[in-house]
């Protein structure tokens, strides 16, 4: 089961789509107009599915202002199938097209196939907020540039962004980071997201957000 989005100015095409990957009990939103979503609420999805041709803002103009803050697949919906209008697609960061008119078994094992390979890919990387975390190497990356954390660093950005908008405080994030038998005390870590944050904010980043009185969330 995966969250997907579906932006189409087409009703009924919206219905079709819906009714199909209910099947795989997925979890679909329909939007009609993409410009009623806020940016932040791209990310909540494991795939989406894009129109290319809608009046307002085209599926192209959507693909290129959300690539950079979503990490799913995008696969274009058209009726367009030159190939300069797929290699534009391809270029703004899209993954894949799907043309109208399409099949049932067509699209339910485009997205499937899309899903299982996003699954294998996150197991051993994962990208928020504009980070992209190398699990298995330790790291972090921005615009594929290494952001020098120590160990400690990393593990409390792991931790956090793992529990993406969750709050934790500051004895909880000890505990996770460092277990019961740490030599230091929770204190240390509002000196580590500090240099945290210094650190990200060479990028414009400041994923850390301070809940006063209780602790701290990634966003």
């Amino acid at each position: 089961m995966a969250k997907i989005l579906v932006i189409d100015d087409e009703p009924d095409i919206l219905t079709l789509i819906k009714n199909i990957l209910h099947k795989d009990n997925h979890l679909v939103t329909t939007v009609t107009n993409p410009e009623k979503i806020s940016a932040s609420e791209f990310s909540n999805f494991d795939l989406i599915l894009l129109d290319v041709m809608m009046p307002g803002m085209d599926g192209f103009s959507v693909c290129k202002k959300i690539r950079d803050i979503v990490d799913c697949p995008i696969i274009f919906l058209t009726a367009k199938a030159m190939e300069i209008d797929i290699m534009y697609g391809l270029g703004l960061g899209a993954d894949d097209y799907i043309t109208k008119p399409f099949g049932m078994g067509e699209l339910r094992a485009r997205v499937n196939a899309y899903l299982r390979r996003e699954n294998r890919e996150r197991r051993s990387s994962i990208f928020i907020s504009g980070v992209k975390f190398n699990l298995l190497g330790k790291e972090i990356l921005v615009d594929n540039k290494k952001v020098p954390l120590t160990k400690s660093e990393y593990n409390i950005c792991e931790f956090l962004a793992r529990n993406n908008g969750q709050v934790f405080s500051k004895d909880k994030i000890y505990e996770t980071v460092y277990g019961y038998d740490g030599e230091s005390d929770s204190s240390a870590i509002t000196e580590h997201v500090k240099n945290i944050r210094a650190k990200l904010a060479v990028f414009k980043l400041l994923p850390i957000e301070t809940v006063w009185g209780i602790g701290y969330k990634w966003k």
